[in-house]
């Protein structure tokens, strides 16, 4: 296994000792890993999970199909327009992109045989986290606060592993898994933290690569809270473009929900970090919903490298652009139609674009409040 290391202090840590930040600066790990690049010729009849692409991330199996897996991955694209197509990540395991980190924490817990597995979540994550600690025969403990879903709630539960639901929002339900965190033998498998979970994320972008066969669009459009999707997508367009397997770095364009958007705030104001913690205000898109995401300078600095931009959607425009997929046979939850709902709002004059479509609608029903 690789090193823990912190981008702002240059701190190390060997990923065996657990630790979840940078004892330093309390901020979140990256990781001291170079992928090798994929050969999109040498593909064809690899396993058919986000394993396939094995040489690009930091785990290693001595077979990709004794890894942790739930066959996640390979996800569909579906043209929306000439120019607009959609990735149904939706369309996983535990019906959310989150499955693409969690099976990577996973199996690095897995590896590292903790006493347990603890993680944080509004819902997805957390559902992921212990699908997949189920498959690999771990012990897992997901907070949640007290607003989530019942339906996110109730598939946690399936999956056996202990819910801990916290008085107050997201943020209290993080607060509380880093205070158990601390405990010996416990690996916190935090989404946001970790940066495993990052290495499985960019997956996304791998297979838009393959199945577009060598290439990716002008533009890359993602709903950003905690921006684990983001990072992820540029981790591997960095990789591709260093690997010499793309010509051109697809601009990355990020969606919040105007309702609460610390970053897209920061973004206009030339800002390197979120200017304030802001009090968290209700909206439909509950899944990006995040006041102060600790990897704040890290999503603002990739976007800009890219020639990227922030956009914002209101609430209305979520219950229409929601309304409007499933007219077109797609049911997605109000946070994975944000990025639809821009683009009807803003438009990419013409410009080609891939947004992901997150999660099943199935987990919070119609957005009606």
């Amino acid at each position: 296994m690789t090193e823990y290391l912190c981008p702002m202090c240059d701190v190390r840590s060997p990923v065996e000792e657990l630790t979840w930040h940078c004892p330093q600066c309390q901020g979140p790990w990256d990781l001291d890993f170079t992928a090798f690049p994929v050969e999109r010729n040498s593909l064809s009849g690899r396993v058919n999970s986000l394993w396939r692409y094995e040489e690009a991330l930091p785990l290693r199996a001595s077979d990709a199909r004794a890894a942790v897996s739930l066959g996640e991955g390979r996800t569909p694209l579906v043209p929306l327009t000439d120019t607009v197509t959609a990735k149904l990540d939706f369309l996983m395991p535990t019906l959310s992109f989150k499955d693409r980190g969690a099976v990577m924490l996973a199996e690095l817990a897995r590896q590292l045989k903790p006493r347990r597995v603890i993680a944080d979540s509004s819902g997805n994550a957390g559902t992921a986290l212990a699908a997949y600690c189920a498959r690999a025969g771990l012990d897992c403990t997901v907070y949640i606060p007290e607003g989530t879903s019942p339906k996110k709630v109730e598939q946690i539960g399936a999956h056996d592993a202990h819910l801990e639901i916290v008085p107050g929002d997201r943020e209290a339900a993080a607060r509380a898994a880093r205070a158990a965190a601390g405990e010996d033998g416990v690996f916190y498998a935090s989404h946001v933290f970790n940066p495993y979970f990052l290495h499985g994320t960019k997956t996304y972008v791998y297979e838009i690569w393959e199945d577009l066969g060598g290439r990716l669009p002008e533009t890359l459009v993602v709903p950003v809270g905690n921006g684990t999707l983001l990072l992820g997508a540029a981790l591997a367009v960095d990789e591709l473009y260093g690997h010499g397997l793309i010509d051109e770095r697809p601009a990355l364009i990020a969606v919040q929900a105007a309702a609460i958007a610390p970053l897209a705030f920061a973004f206009r104001a030339g800002a390197d970090d979120v200017l304030a913690p802001t009090s968290p205000t209700p909206t439909l898109a509950e899944g990006i919903a995040i006041a102060h995401p600790p990897r704040a300078r890290q999503i603002l600095t990739a976007v800009r490298a890219t020639g990227g931009t922030f956009l914002t959607v209101t609430e209305d425009q979520i219950r229409a652009a929601q309304l409007d997929l499933a007219g077109r046979g797609l049911y997605v939850e109000s946070t994975g139609v944000a990025c639809w709902a821009a683009l009807g709002a803003y438009g990419l004059d013409g410009r080609s674009a891939v947004l992901p479509l997150c999660g099943a609608g199935l987990k919070s029903g119609v957005a009606t409040t």
